[in-house]
């Protein structure tokens, strides 16, 4: 149902005292006096002129419609991650005039209906919006790609009109989908004749003391699985990022360019820096250095920290940083395995946020890619040693990570060694991780054959978190466990 013609917007007003460049607790007492005395005003008009409603948010905000004639104003708030207020009331064909000011920490804007809004406003900026000619139910929120389903909408109810609800799609500014939906994965599948693997082989740690590295934030639309693409939102176009690798006292200087049509950032576990000395969000079309020290050994993650942090780990944000522990023993092979979950949008699109507020991943997987080892396995020789490691970058599902077949006889996890070849002849069968948690362990396969390689939440081997290893020269059919 159509909500009628949007006027272009009126010219910028003057902030009220407080609102531009103001200490936050001022802004913060003057939008409680203003609060007050528009809830004093709104009871005196409710009984002088009924029917012509002000509906506050029910989540306590402020601002309220002040009808004057057939004009309105709406005071809007916009915050981390919510518009207050978050029920508006409006007659139907007046004109609407919304204060929009955003008293979150990152930018946000401010749409009716995805058809007309604000700029993208700094923190602490106000833009004023009119809006004329509604006539039928809609909603504003916020178009900066996960924001909306973070929790900023707001319903705006018009009274007098034809009812009914406006249409309440996406914009170009970001993509929402409802929980529950997206693109379908067939696990059975298989991959197309030109499918190329992430490749698992960890190259050795670089010579020399200091890194410098080059990381480009950006959105790429990738496969994830037979025939599913999704946008992944990725570290030089990788799902997972590359790995970076070095050893303890290291300098790593990183250079991160935001290539993407959202803010980013970097969050380096492997670093002790102060969040909010190096962990801020970094704008399309620049860049920030980022430096720090590897003071601890251990198998690290890093990834985007903008908020919602959720979906932009969700959608691919995220790699392994390395730091070998001193006196690492060589091994025949090195591998790298990061487990995470894919929570599907539409083909071709984000992930859903709602999926990741939910917990209801799609596919659960090792370097990006659902059965990825299955299609392509890991091929060693029998009696080699091999250590593998381990990351489980989440952000919600947890990693039993086991070989069927074998036993670990070293195990390292969270900085620490928990078992290494020795008298007391013990083994593991699984290396147990928390997102964000990681670790190595060392194994061989004393016989030529296949062996799977799992997560031992056996719920998601069958959502993806399978992968073979082919001991020998050994023929490689179908396998499941």
């Amino acid at each position: 149902m159509s909500t009628g013609t949007l006027t272009p917007p009126a010219p910028p007003a003057e902030p009220p005292p407080g609102a531009r460049g103001a200490n936050p607790q001022d802004k913060r007492d003057n939008w409680l006096v203003v609060a007050v005395a528009i809830a004093a005003f709104s009871m005196v008009a409710a009984i002088v002129a009924v029917g012509i409603g002000i509906s506050e948010s029910g989540d306590g905000g402020g601002g309220g419609a002040a009808p004057v004639g057939d004009a309105v104003t709406i005071e809007v708030e916009l915050g981390d991650l919510f518009i207050r207020p978050a029920k508006i009331e409006v007659p139907s064909n007046a004109e609407v005039t919304f204060e929009v000011t955003n008293n979150g920490a990152m930018p946000h804007d401010f749409s009716v209906n995805g058809e007309q809004g604000t700029a993208l406003l700094d923190p602490g900026a106000s833009e004023t919006l009119v809006v004329t000619g509604l006539t039928a139910d809609t909603q504003a929120w916020c178009t900066v790609a996960g924001h909306r389903a973070g929790g900023m909408e707001a319903d705006i109810t018009v009274t007098g009109g034809s009812g009914g609800a406006a249409s309440h799609g996406g914009t170009a500014g970001g993509t929402d989908t409802a929980a529950g939906t997206g693109a379908e994965i067939d696990f059975a599948a298989e991959t197309a004749a030109d499918w190329k693997p992430f490749d698992p082989v960890l190259a050795p740690a670089p010579g020399g003391t200091e890194h410098q590295i080059d990381l480009t934030a950006e959105e790429t639309v990738m496969e994830v699985a037979p025939g599913v693409t999704q946008e992944m939102w990725t570290f030089n176009q990788q799902f997972p990022g590359p790995v970076l690798r070095g050893k303890v006292g290291d300098i790593f200087t990183v250079t991160i360019t935001n290539n993407g049509k959202m803010n980013h950032s970097m969050d380096f576990h492997a670093s002790k820096v102060a969040w909010s000395d190096e962990m801020q969000d970094i704008a399309p079309g620049e860049s920030r250095v980022y430096q720090f020290e590897a003071k601890h050994a251990g198998i690290w993650m890093y990834h985007c920290g903008t908020s919602p942090a959720l979906h932009h780990i969700g959608n691919g944000m995220f790699g392994a940083v390395v730091i070998d522990p001193p006196n690492l023993p060589p091994v025949d092979h090195e591998f790298i395995f990061v487990q995470s979950e894919i929570y599907t949008g539409p083909m071709g699109e984000p992930g859903d946020l709602g999926k990741m507020q939910n917990e209801q991943h799609d596919a659960v997987v090792f370097n990006g890619y659902v059965n990825q080892y299955k299609h392509a396995p890991i091929r060693v020789e029998p009696n080699e040693r091999v250590r593998a490691w381990v990351l489980d970058a989440g952000p919600s599902e947890n990693s039993a990570f086991h070989i069927v077949g074998t036993i670990f006889d070293t195990v390292y996890k969270e900085g620490t060694l928990l078992l290494s070849p020795d008298g007391r002849q013990g083994g593991s069968q699984a290396l147990d991780l928390q997102p964000s948690q990681g670790g190595y362990v060392e194994f061989s396969f004393d016989e030529a054959g296949l062996y799977l390689m799992v997560t031992h939440k056996f719920a998601n081997v069958g959502k993806g978190a399978l992968g073979i290893f082919q001991a020998g020269d050994v023929e490689v059919t179908a396998a499941g466990h």
